[in-house]
């Protein structure tokens, strides 16, 4: 089904939008929530969310011509939310490790002007990621935004974990310069 009837769907709050939806991108909802949780059963519970959250977000959007970026965007949202919720001892080393390393590239949060100015900054960040090539945004992308292992993404992109690491350092460095540039304090 077509991602605009399924928004359809939700706009005359027809249920069949959850199944639409479901049948459509369920599988790949599942596999980004379970990339984050590690856990099966929680990644369900977040996939099921993601409907709940999308029928109630649908109105007043209406993500026609981006719906799956829509869904995955309340999901990492929602997965987010249970690591931060729980604190569990489970809690993957890797995202304070992906933490770390983008905190020695982007300017700190801790003054209210910096809260402000989040919204510049991402607009800044997106500029760069457009100023990359496909290729190594794909790369950044995933490891920064889908927190992405790097042997995941070096199969992915079919390159070696050494060149993965190589990518992301570079465009981390570049990204420092060009949000310096931009008049960031890093």
């Amino acid at each position: 089904m077509d991602d605009s009837m399924i928004v359809d769907q939700y706009l005359s709050r027809n249920e069949e939008a959850i199944k639409s939806t479901a049948a459509k991108y369920g599988k790949a909802l599942n596999t980004l929530a379970f990339s984050f949780l590690e856990d099966h059963a929680t990644a369900d519970e977040c996939e099921n969310d993601t409907y709940f959250a999308a029928w109630n977000a649908i109105p007043p959007h209406e993500p026609r011509n981006y719906l799956f970026p829509f869904l995955r965007k309340i999901t990492r949202q929602l997965c987010l939310n249970r690591i931060k919720e729980g604190k569990r001892q489970k809690r993957r080393a890797e995202i304070v490790q992906m933490s770390e390393e983008m905190a020695n590239c982007l300017p700190s949060a801790q003054s209210v002007e910096s809260e402000l100015d989040a919204q510049a900054l991402g607009k800044a960040i997106s500029s760069f990621l457009k100023s990359i090539s496909k290729d190594r945004r794909e790369v950044f992308v995933r490891r920064y935004w889908y927190l992405e292992s790097i042997k995941s993404i070096a199969d992915h992109c079919g390159i070696s974990e050494s060149n993965t690491k190589s990518i992301l350092f570079r465009t981390r460095t570049e990204l420092k310069l060009y949000l310096e540039k931009e008049g960031y304090t890093i």
